[in-house]
């Protein structure tokens, strides 16, 4: 739904959230949860939907009249789809996840065509004089790679060869469609791009000279229109969460990326996990007990420390970090698990909801963008008193979310 004090911002959640890989059980969350939803926050204007399809929902939704019953059903309940989330290819609920979630990664064909088929069905339903977004894995996953800077090369290369051809789809489809779709690359700890400096080392170093001389020799265009179309069709996927775990400043980020030519294609707006570290070995025996539960075996929680000289250490998981909490000299953790928006104590954690309201604030002053998705996907495998009712806590996000745009200048809660 459109919100913000210019009505210029468009608002939904990740539907992510709900199990389901095929599109009979993607269909079926949607018609339980979005119409309610739309009737609470959005009943007389229309309501968006910040769709996740996984590889085979998206196949079968391009069978038969599928699509054409799915745009119908959307006209009727006066929804509309802006974004789709293209990062889980496959199961994301329910089951062990951890690294698979980033394959197939973009080396592979597998990705592509799967990407193709979620800008093809965009491209359907996209209503007219709407930017279209598409977030998707970071490349690859770096520990897959040990440290080889030769193969990781290897990956950059092959990797923007594909998202090259995915251009080409995308520049077709504004110039016959009139619609703009666009790629969000979506950063995290641990993945082949993980922060604003390997985002920007990305793009100059590979994407843009590659996809550049790909462009130019298939559409015969000069290289400084390619470049402005790899520019305009790949930007980055801004996950809150991902960033505040990376210790990024996002006025320094934003910066990094608009002195490049790199565009915001999304927010996502999620909270991780932050715990400050005290000295007293009871403390930490608490804290310790209180970051067990999430130590869950579905998810990937990457941990990263900072210790008292500003030095940033990496564990691949929290189960991995856990151990060495007893003694360690670290002054704080961030971890990658995305908790609810709008709760920022948990007794003796807290959640990076400031760097939200920090990005909402930038968004207010400089307006690099215009998708917005809330992201909590991690409701089923949250510790139990965390656990709420799931449509009220969806509302509640909402909420907060709209509650914090309604002014120029926002505090934390």
């Amino acid at each position: 739904m459109k919100i913000g004090t210019d009505n210029n911002l468009h608002l939904t959640y990740c539907t992510n959230i709900h199990p389901g890989e095929e599109w009979q059980q993607v269909f079926a969350n949607l018609q339980q949860y979005l119409p309610p939803l739309k009737a609470k926050l959005s009943p007389n204007k229309p309501f968006g939907i910040g769709l996740r399809l996984a590889a085979i929902a998206a196949k079968e939704l391009l069978q038969k009249d599928t699509l054409i019953q799915f745009q119908s059903w959307l006209t009727q309940q006066d929804l509309y789809v802006f974004t789709l989330n293209g990062f889980p290819y496959g199961q994301f609920h329910r089951q062990i996840v951890k690294d698979q979630v980033y394959a197939p990664d973009w080396t592979k064909q597998e990705r592509l065509e799967y990407t193709l088929q979620l800008t093809q069905i965009l491209a359907e339903i996209l209503p007219p004089n709407i930017e279209g977004s598409i977030s998707t894995l970071p490349l690859s996953y770096k520990p897959w790679f040990d440290a080889n800077q030769f193969v990781q090369a290897s990956v950059m290369n092959s990797s923007s060869l594909h998202i090259a051809e995915l251009v080409e789809q995308m520049i077709r489809i504004r110039t016959e469609q009139g619609k703009l779709i666009h790629l969000g690359l979506e950063p995290e700890p641990d993945g082949l791009i993980e922060n604003a400096d390997e985002v920007v080392d990305y793009f100059q170093k590979y994407l843009l000279p590659i996809a550049r001389n790909y462009l130019t020799k298939q559409l015969s265009i000069s290289q400084e229109t390619a470049e402005q179309y790899i520019l305009d069709h790949v930007r980055v996927c801004y996950d809150t969460c991902h960033f505040a775990v990376e210790y990024e400043d996002p006025i320094l980020v934003l910066k990094k990326f608009q002195a490049t030519g790199i565009k915001v294609s999304k927010i996502q707006i999620s909270a991780a996990l932050q715990v400050n570290i005290p000295k007293d070995t009871q403390q930490r025996q608490l804290i310790l007990e209180k970051l067990q539960p999430f130590a869950e075996s579905t998810y990937l929680h990457q941990v990263i420390a900072r210790t008292q000289n500003n030095r940033l250490l990496h564990y691949s998981d929290l189960e991995n970090a856990l151990p060495n909490l007893k003694n360690t000299t670290d002054e704080e953790w961030r971890i990658h698990f995305h908790v609810p928006i709008f709760v920022r104590d948990y007794q003796l954690l807290q959640s990076t909801q400031d760097d939200i309201v920090n990005v909402l604030n930038l968004l207010q002053n400089q307006h690099f963008c215009n998708h917005l998705e809330i992201e909590t996907y991690t409701w089923e495998v949250l510790p139990d008193e965390m656990k709420l009712d799931l449509p009220a806590s969806i509302q509640r996000e909402y909420e907060w979310v709209m509650n914090k745009l309604l002014t120029k200048q926002l505090v934390p809660s």
